[in-house]
């Protein structure tokens, strides 16, 4: 007995010195690329009927203004062109198309550190968007985005253990020319991260100097192409039904510039979809199908991914409603239909309608987070920082969601069942033999490093505790790690000589860090 209380003296203090210290990666209890898949919100059946609808709306209905070039490579692989202008899609030339799309895509990182492998259910968090504002928390304010703040959000981001990609979450308003927006969002966001980074290109003139960019980077075009660590986010549909022309042709020459393809289909259900969520699913299924054709005319296998992003709306408003439970299941079931083809998908999860990171902000980014884990979906998009039915992006909620979807990443590994989890002779030992307890065992001490995830910022502290403490908030606390963090010089910064390459073959607006 005596034995057991020297154990368990200074327990907490093991414990707590434990947790401080960072974990091996096999031992670690959440992880990037976890499977999951355990949540369907739709049936075998269900997903037959979504797959038909999708078929027949693209063999009889088909999508119209295609650009002249995508319709010549379109008819040249089997659609047919109506009298009507649109591109019908018959069912052997789709079922051929998806036989010759890639069934695993990789995103690499710049250092090769967080490559993201997206096949089957393997689950990935990240941001995304294009917010026109930066949500200012210590004034309770909105402002206008800066490439500053895309660069500081890149360099938090990066330091950040559950949130594994950085897909461009607002846009920089404080430059008017488009052309230099988009290379300085590459060089803002590759300058503050080493992870994969998203983007994407607003007219086709752009695409050019953005891969000479991105290829000077790499350290040359060969570099790039053999792991390219930048993506494109790619409004190729205008829904319902229609190609955006000039993203299609943005899509043709990253292509060729061998950038991996988001093929993002963004309808708003009950205004550019139907209201149902299964109508809302199958007209989404349908457009990412016709721009599964399109690359893969193009060429086949090249690294795509089924973006399916149908959107909630408020109906008695009009008013997006990114933060609803319809939006969870929008997303969840678009993540089923990917698993139906097995191909990659992505789609949007953790956004908020709230102003604020409050509680409105915690049950919205918590429920669309975990139920696209669940569902295996595998890649989560502004899965952390936006408010605001995707007009504010926080840097401080970017900072929470860390805990947030560490807590989401423990619910997509799910409950392990075997003979050493079960722990019946621990139970026997226990009762039998030991204090009645399982607290100071040495099976407690090892699960709680490989089973448990505990929070950086969340207080679990009780109430005599918590006033003992001065009575930590949470929101400034944020702030002191944005602040710490920011005050740090990027590992990601690129080498004075890159960096000195890029500012003189590129109008670079983001100050030497």
């Amino acid at each position: 007995m005596s034995e057991n209380k020297t154990r368990r003296s200074g327990g907490r203090a093991a414990r707590q010195a434990m947790r401080a210290a960072p974990l091996a990666e096999n031992i670690r209890p959440i992880r990037a690329g976890m499977e999951g898949g355990t949540y369907k919100p739709l049936s075998d059946r269900d997903m037959e009927r979504i797959h038909e609808t999708a078929l027949c709306a693209l063999e009889t209905i088909g999508l119209a203004d295609a650009p002249p070039s995508g319709v010549e490579i379109m008819t040249k692989a089997g659609a047919i062109l109506g009298d009507d202008n649109r591109l019908r899609f018959p069912r052997a030339l789709v079922e051929d198309m998806l036989a010759k799309a890639a069934k695993e895509v990789i995103l690499y990182s710049r250092d090769g550190k967080n490559d993201l492998v997206l096949s089957g259910n393997r689950v990935h968090y990240g941001t995304a968007g294009a917010a026109v504002h930066l949500v200012d928390v210590e004034h309770n304010e909105y402002r206008e985005c800066t490439v500053q703040d895309l660069h500081d959000a890149a360099r938090i981001m990066d330091r950040l253990d559950n949130v594994h990609f950085f897909q461009r979450p607002m846009v920089c308003r404080d430059i008017t020319d488009n052309y230099e927006m988009d290379l300085n969002t590459i060089y803002a966001s590759c300058s503050g991260t080493t992870k994969h980074v998203g983007t994407s290109f607003s007219e086709p003139a752009f695409v050019p100097g953005a891969l000479e960019m991105v290829y000077e980077i790499a350290g040359s075009e060969a570099a790039f192409r053999a792991r390219p660590f930048v993506s494109s986010s790619n409004c190729f549909v205008v829904p319902p039904m229609k190609f955006a022309t000039e993203s299609c042709e943005v899509m043709e020459l990253l292509i060729q510039g061998g950038m991996p393809i988001l093929l993002l289909s963004a309808g708003m259900s009950g205004a550019t979809t139907p209201a149902s969520l299964a109508g809302a699913i199958a007209q989404a299924t349908a457009e990412c199908l016709a721009g599964l054709v399109y690359i893969n005319a193009i060429k086949p296998g090249h690294p795509a991914i089924f973006g399916t992003w149908p959107f909630g709306l408020d109906l008695r408003t009009g008013a997006m409603s990114i933060g609803s439970g319809e939006q969870a299941l929008l997303t969840a079931g678009c993540a089923q239909m990917h698993k139906f083809y097995g191909i990659p998908g992505g789609g949007p999860g953790g956004a908020s309608d709230a102003k604020m990171p409050d509680m409105q902000a915690g049950w919205e980014q918590m429920c669309s987070n975990v139920m696209a884990g669940l569902s295996g979906m595998n890649l989560i998009y502004e899965a952390a920082g936006m408010h605001a039915s995707l007009l504010g992006f926080c840097l401080e909620s970017l900072i929470l969601s860390d805990d947030l979807i560490g807590q989401a990443q423990r619910c997509v590994r799910g409950i392990e069942v075997s003979d050493e989890t079960l722990a019946l002779d621990q139970i026997a030992d226990v009762c039998l033999n030991g204090p009645g307890h399982f607290l100071g065992t040495d099976q407690t001490l090892d699960r709680m490093q490989t089973d448990f995830v505990y929070p950086t910022l969340g207080d679990r502290t009780s109430p005599k505790e918590w006033v003992e403490k001065d009575k930590p908030d949470l929101i400034e606390k944020a702030i002191r790690m944005k602040n710490q963090i920011l005050a740090e010089r990027s590992d990601a910064r690129f080498n004075p000589e890159l960096d000195a390459a890029l500012r003189k073959h590129f109008v670079i607006h983001l100050k030497r860090q």
